[in-house]
């Protein structure tokens, strides 16, 4: 057996075929670590050993772990697709991407067996029989399967009707055959060319081929019509209209696709989610979830593919048309992939990738309810990693500056306790040094004052501060923290707002995040908070300082007595509605006297004459 990468690359690369096929990489332990399919075995497992290749981490680690490989050879992609995904779930192999089972969801079963029963079932048997779902909703697939009982008649019980047993006279009839559920099939009653009829309308209907059967009972109805049997005739028609109320429940796309598969994925660092939705006769009849766990960095397009073979295999009805968000080098026999640029294809993908994100936000609050502290350590993890930060940043302290061109500027600092607002920790700071459109001005000071009292008091610094702007903000903040003696103690960031750009120190080139990264949305929660903080009490200061101007306009109300007018009554309307000897109270009556003729004349209109 070789004993190294390099061993394998000369003894057994050399040997490998140029010809489609499923390679497994085994451990030291003789066990199997990574399973993969190739187009060519020879150029694929030989491209592993080319180090410029790869830059994951994960697959230098796991190439080092390689100490034998085997293969196998197949005649086409399609075959080295399914064996791939085969002998994935068998060996559960470590750098494999892991596929989540289905155990937890339902299925409806027709069972193979003479006159098949239909029940739900949660574990799938490879007998023959046909299963349609999974359905993550059991009350979808409880109303699907109360629906047929009152479509159709079938039998419920476990017998075996086997054509010796029937002959026999070994049943009877039960109550189901009394009340109508059942037309007898154990006594005889009942053909297996008529009850396999029902069954075929059944699979239909599973299918979501509803107008299949509501054709054949449409005909059915007017034949008994027509023989003057409008009792059975009513009956059919029943059914008809429990059908097309169905069939108004189901989400329509559009007429214009009869039978498609579309296929989605939403992914983050760790998971990737695929949404299958099965469209037939411009209504969707069915849509999953397929969720995998990433082990080797691996991109959209090798998971949407292992998704997709993986797909075809649980649901066996495949449509000979499938509907993809970009262009997978994949191809299986009487279908026909498309990646729609407008139009009603292009909505239909738009619904499929909607159902991935909701079930990657349900599944991303079901893991943090469950154990919030591990995913808050994840996350933190995570933003340290992004950043290259030393510690984990379980404070995160941010700063905005608002004012109104320069005028009256309000700077806030927002605290992030383990990447959740901490809002009793909020400040603000009004800006004393700066009194034009000057951002560098005006951080430079809020970040002086605020860790100069933070040092003085020995109050705990920030694990990471983030400054609202762009390389200019950054370093204005960074040459206060000089000044301090602080420039080491803890790192800075800037986040410029058009691209999102992140700037470090002593970096010439910003760092660009993933538009989908935990850490980015972090970082841009806490920038908006600021910017919300800063607007929100620069607000408050605008105003308070336009009300002051209103009552220093009246002749006798200086900005002293304007200020005291608004503590005590909070705004013009407030003062205005006081009687004579509240006012008095306050600034005595000559002022109270004129305040009250200014708004009387005011209201009488005489002050703009």
């Amino acid at each position: 057996m070789p004993e190294n990468p390099k061993n394998i690359s000369l003894q057994i690369i050399k040997t490998l075929p140029s010809k489609p096929g499923v390679y497994q990489f085994y451990d030291k332990n003789e066990k199997v670590i990574y399973v993969g399919k190739a187009k060519n075995l020879k150029n694929r497992v030989s491209s592993y050993f080319n180090r410029e290749r790869y830059d994951s981490g994960k697959v230098k680690v796991m190439v080092k772990r390689i100490h034998n490989i085997r293969h196998i050879v197949v005649d086409t992609e399609v075959d080295a697709l399914l064996l791939e995904n085969n002998l994935i779930k068998k060996y559960r192999p470590r750098y494999n991407v892991l596929l989540k089972d289905d155990k937890t969801f339902p299925w409806i079963c027709i069972k193979n067996e003479p006159f098949p029963r239909i029940f739900s079932t949660r574990n799938l048997i490879k007998d023959g029989s046909k299963y349609y779902g999974p359905y993550a909703s059991v009350r979808m697939m409880n109303t699907l399967l109360e629906l047929i009982r009152q479509l159709f008649q079938y039998r419920t019980c476990r017998l075996n009707l086997s054509p010796e047993k029937i002959k026999s006279g070994k049943y009877k009839v039960c109550l189901e055959y009394h009340i109508n559920n059942c037309k007898g099939p154990c006594e005889g009653l009942q053909s297996p060319e008529d009850y396999n009829n029902t069954i075929e309308k059944i699979r239909n209907i599973l299918k979501g081929n509803l107008t299949i059967v509501m054709n054949q009972l449409k005909a059915l109805m007017k034949e008994y019509a027509k023989e003057l049997e409008y009792e059975k005739a009513n009956i059919v028609k029943e059914k008809i209209e429990l059908l097309e109320k169905f069939q108004a429940k189901s989400t329509v796309v559009s007429p214009s696709i009869k039978n498609a598969d579309v296929y989605s994925i939403i992914s983050d660092d760790d998971y990737g989610y695929v949404n299958f939705l099965k469209v037939i006769n411009g209504a969707v009849v069915q849509s999953h979830t397929l969720e995998m766990k990433k082990q080797l960095d691996e991109s959209d397009k090798e998971l949407i593919k292992i998704a997709i073979t993986e797909l075809r295999q649980r649901f066996t009805d495949n449509a000979p048309l499938a509907i993809v968000p970009f262009k997978i080098d994949i191809s299986f026999p009487g279908t026909k992939f498309t990646v729609p640029q407008r139009g009603d294809k292009k909505l239909v993908l738009q619904l499929s990738e909607r159902n991935a994100k909701y079930y990657k936000l349900e599944k991303s609050r079901q893991r943090e309810l469950v154990d919030p502290e591990r995913h808050t350590k994840r996350l933190l993890e995570k933003i340290q990693k992004d950043l290259n930060l030393e510690i984990l940043p379980e404070r995160i302290e941010g700063i905005d500056i608002s004012n109104t061109q320069g005028e009256l500027p309000v700077a806030s600092v927002v605290v992030f306790s383990k990447a959740k607002p901490d809002k009793k920790n909020y400040r603000i700071y009004n800006i004393t040094s700066v009194n034009k459109p000057d951002d560098y001005a005006s951080i430079e000071e809020v970040v002086f004052r605020r860790y100069k009292s933070i040092a003085e008091q020995k109050e705990r610094l920030p694990d990471l501060l983030v400054i609202d702007g762009g390389k200019g903000q950054l370093n204005s903040a960074l040459k206060s923290l000089k000044k301090l003696g602080l420039e080491n103690k803890f790192p800075v960031i800037g986040i410029a707002k058009k691209l999102e750009e992140i700037y470090m120190k002593g970096d010439s080139i910003p760092l660009y995040l993933d538009k989908r990264s935990e850490t980015l949305k972090v970082i841009q929660h806490l920038r908006d908070e600021a910017h919300r903080f800063s607007n929100k009490h620069h607000n408050k200061r605008r105003i308070k300082t336009g009300l002051q101007s209103v009552l220093s306009e009246i002749k006798g109300i200086g900005p002293k007595t304007a200020q005291l007018l608004l503590q005590k009554f909070k705004s013009v309307q407030g003062i205005k509605n006081a009687d004579t000897d509240e006012l008095s109270a306050l600034v005595g009556k000559s002022k109270a006297k004129t305040l009250k003729e200014y708004f009387l004349n005011e209201k009488q209109g005489f002050i703009n004459e």
